[in-house]
């Protein structure tokens, strides 16, 4: 059977689409947590920039193994 060739771009949209609903859920449960522990901006900031530094890392190294798996070939 013939393996069907997906553009880059649809691996990159899928990316950017879970970051965007990853991002909205940690907004959304940031603004939770703040309302029920009173500690105003704490959880709002901190757990996008936690979704951003972990969905970055994964990033950056997808797009590393795939330049490793380009020059093996």
């Amino acid at each position: 059977m013939q393996q069907k060739k997906y553009s880059p771009w649809f691996r990159y949209l899928g990316i950017t689409a879970q970051l965007l609903v990853l991002i909205g859920l940690a907004l959304y449960g940031g603004i939770k947590l703040d309302d029920r522990f009173d500690v105003a901006p704490l959880f709002t900031v901190a757990l996008p920039l936690l979704v951003l530094a972990v969905t970055f890392y994964k990033l950056i190294k997808e797009t590393g193994k795939k330049e490793h798996d380009n020059g093996r070939k």
